[in-house]
């Protein structure tokens, strides 16, 4: 039997490659107070995003995020999910993972467009990773072991963040087996508890519009991977994958109209692009998506899209040019062409046709992600600092926690000579990505410019008095 000090020992020495301030937890009270409240669970999931956020990279390509977000958000509306307040965290890793957290929470390594082949099996992850926060399984694996609540749940929120990052930190790798099999223990959840999100997920895809037959078909990728490795991917340690859960979720399929899967352009793009980021920089990638191209085989406009962008991450812009432009004249409005087509015409010096090719598209779309944050990022590399960091500013209302916003923010400040302005931005970032230290120091400079701006002052301290209270809450 495990010692009940155990979890808070390798919490303790998860502290020093987790973060240089410890893990921050907030003080959930006794352990006789049952099923921690889902306030506390939302507070909880803030903090540990901030934890995660100061270790592991996160994606800022923009069509990665918002597709991910898509999905999720249209899943949340057909599932059990009473709290619809959620954080997307798209993990730069090619590994095969994805995982949920306490408060809302859902991570996704861009690993997981390679195994999922189609946007339905991509989905039916979600609707799983949904269904663990809709049953608050997490809290009720807590209550199980109620005689030890808080260091329970230090080690379940380390263990969280252990697996999320493995592949990604030289340093966990160095984690004892005794450890990490502690680790594992501590997030896996039961199999009555995999069965439910199993059954729940397939019911929210099912009210989706989308086919159950989704599901098995992803077990059956995730296993295939699995065969291929070592050790099996970092999902399949959390949520363990049999050949009897594969059946049951044919079995379950079965019980329910038989849809087809339509076939998504758009997830398949998505998809291209997380390849691309993956592959190296070298005209190998270049030749694997030519070949794709001539073979003929699959759908043409997706494979020309992956040669355009293994072009252009090899800087050959200007051969890119053609090709782009046979996918725009198949269709002008696809957002994927036209910010490709815009990032073309910059790399190439017309920064102009760039600038006006994406404001015309805003016009119709003003909250698109990619072409908020295209857009901001041409208009500085013109010189155009106010129109950017005026987009900015409204983009970062519609998006608070996106912390590259924050950071371009800040960029644009800077260059347009406002330099208080430019601390603020930066507190923002360093805020959300559980820096602190950081983050007062610059609000610190900030109030040290706001002399004589007494509104601006109070907001300021307010800030810093936040941000303080967050510090005073480590119970590590």
């Amino acid at each position: 039997m495990m010692s009940p000090l155990l979890p808070l020992m390798l919490l303790l020495s998860l502290s020093k490659i987790v973060s240089a301030n410890d893990l921050n937890l907030p003080d959930l009270g006794g352990a006789g107070g049952g099923l921690i409240s889902a306030a506390q669970e939302y507070e909880l999931g803030q903090q540990w995003q901030r934890v995660f956020r100061s270790q592991m990279r996160t994606s800022n390509d923009p069509f990665l995020q918002s597709y991910t977000e898509k999905i999720i958000r249209g899943l949340a509306k057909h599932s059990d999910l009473t709290d619809k307040r959620l954080d997307i965290l798209v993990v730069e890793n090619p590994t095969l993972n994805a995982f949920a957290v306490p408060g809302g929470i859902i991570g996704v390594h861009t690993g997981l467009f390679q195994y999922a082949k189609t946007e339905q099996q991509f989905a039916s992850v979600m609707a799983h990773e949904l269904a663990h926060l809709s049953q608050r399984h997490f809290a009720r694996k807590l209550d199980e072991q109620r005689n030890n609540s808080i260091p329970n749940l230090a080690a379940l929120l380390a263990s969280i963040l252990v697996l999320a990052t493995s592949g990604g930190d030289a340093g966990i790798a160095a984690l004892s087996t005794a450890q990490a099999i502690a680790i594992d223990k501590q997030l896996r959840f039961s199999r009555e508890m995999e069965q439910e999100a199993d059954r729940l997920a397939m019911e929210t895809m099912v009210r989706a519009g989308m086919s159950p037959n989704a599901m098995p078909n992803m077990f059956r990728e995730m296993l295939h991977a699995s065969r291929f490795q070592r050790r099996p991917p970092e999902f399949l340690i959390t949520h363990p994958l049999t050949e009897s859960r594969v059946s049951d979720a044919k079995l379950r399929a079965q019980q329910h109209p038989n849809i087809q899967e339509q076939f998504s352009l758009a997830y398949a793009l998505t998809r291209t692009r997380a390849d691309i980021a993956h592959s190296v920089r070298s005209p190998a990638t270049v030749k694997r998506y030519r070949e794709k191209l001539a073979q003929n085989r699959g759908n043409r406009d997706v494979a020309r899209y992956g040669y355009v962008l293994a072009l252009m991450k090899t800087n050959k812009h200007a051969e890119a040019q053609d090709d782009i432009d046979i996918l725009l004249q198949q269709d002008s409005n696809n957002l994927f062409y036209v910010v490709t087509k815009a990032e073309i015409e910059a790399a190439t010096g017309d920064l102009t046709g760039a600038i006006s090719r994406l404001q015309k598209q805003l016009a119709d779309y003003p909250n698109d992600h990619a072409l908020n944050i295209k857009l901001a990022e041409i208009l500085m590399l013109a010189g155009q600092y106010e129109k950017c960091k005026s987009l900015l500013e409204k983009h970062s209302i519609r998006r608070p926690k996106d912390d590259y916003i924050w950071y371009l923010l800040a960029e644009a400040y800077g260059l347009n000579g406002e330099i208080l302005a430019v601390h603020e931005a930066r507190a923002e970032y360093f805020l959300l990505n559980g820096l602190y230290r950081k983050s007062e120091s610059h609000l610190r400079h900030a109030l040290r410019l706001s002399k004589g701006k007494t509104t601006k002052r109070a907001q300021l301290e307010e800030k810093l008095k936040k941000i303080q209270r967050m510090r005073r809450d480590e119970i590590l």
